[in-house]
């Protein structure tokens, strides 16, 4: 059998050798297409800044950047909440939510010593806990905060929404857990609310006669207030779910889930005894 694997060897890395000098040659070409194009880039650009300060009274903000992301360059914010969105539908795709020692529910193991299963609970300390307690609240005040002042101020949907996912990640290690309610049709709403406003929006502007995302300028501070406010609860509540690095289980997964515990415990202490009578 050895000789077999290490005669097939030399013709497998043979028939791999061509497609890893192809992808180098693709590479290499990628590589110095980019160079040249940053080395033909002229040295003073006059770039857009002028005209993005000149119509920033049309843009229904005061603030550049809300102004560039929002309006100017809504489509870019657009595509950025859709990566956004489908990197959470690959997490999702590996499965459910792994099983974690530090879980209120514990963790059912069984014992050659005992018939009986033993379950574990391992709950986050007081000094997290009373952390928790104190930072959340702060934090969503402030991701509000961050979210109104970014029409004026450096802030803005992206900004909030990242000190709202920090806050679901402090809850999530202080071993707080999804409702099971929540878990399901209302979470996925929650974190497609986001991209689902920035589409009826553009949708509803189309359907005026205008082009997509081309707000009117009376309506324009208070359309981006809107996508902005549906983009922080999408872009918090993206963030905690990628770090909890599975699909959040439903009712009816973990009902399935606790049928197969009792099963196992059932059947762990039928067989046993009759393991004991055996020997």
């Amino acid at each position: 059998m050895n000789l077999n694997v290490i005669n097939k060897s030399p013709k497998y890395n043979h028939h791999q050798s061509p497609l890893k000098f192809l992808l180098i040659i693709i590479l290499s070409v990628m590589i110095s297409g980019l160079s040249y194009a940053v080395l033909i880039l002229p040295s003073q650009a006059p770039g857009l800044s002028v005209l993005a300060v000149d119509n920033i009274d049309k843009s229904g903000v005061s603030n550049p950047v809300t102004a560039v992301l929002l309006n100017y360059r809504g489509y870019d914010t657009l595509l950025e909440m859709c990566v956004l969105l489908l990197a959470l539908v690959g997490v999702w795709s590996l499965g459910d939510v792994p099983e974690r020692r530090h879980s209120l529910l514990g963790v059912v193991r069984f014992w050659p010593q005992s018939n009986k299963p033993e379950r574990r609970h391992s709950l986050p300390g007081p000094v997290l806990d009373i952390f928790a307690r104190l930072l959340v609240p702060l934090l969503i005040l402030v991701s509000g905060y961050l979210l109104w002042i970014g029409a004026h101020a450096p802030g803005g949907a992206f900004q909030a929404g990242s000190v709202l996912g920090a806050a679901g990640v402090l809850l999530l290690l202080s071993d707080w857990h999804f409702d099971h309610h929540f878990s399901g049709l209302s979470l996925r709403i929650t974190l497609i609310a986001g991209l689902g406003m920035f589409l009826t929006v553009g949708l509803l502007l189309l359907l005026e006669g205008r082009q997509l995302l081309e707000y009117p300028p009376p309506l324009a501070g208070v359309l981006i207030l809107i996508i902005e406010a549906a983009a922080t609860l999408s872009i918090g509540f993206t963030l905690a779910s990628l770090f909890l690095g599975g699909r959040p289980m439903t009712q009816g997964t973990t009902q399935a889930m606790t049928q197969a515990t009792s099963q196992a415990t059932s059947q762990a202490a039928i067989v046993r005894p009759i393991t004991k009578d055996q020997q």
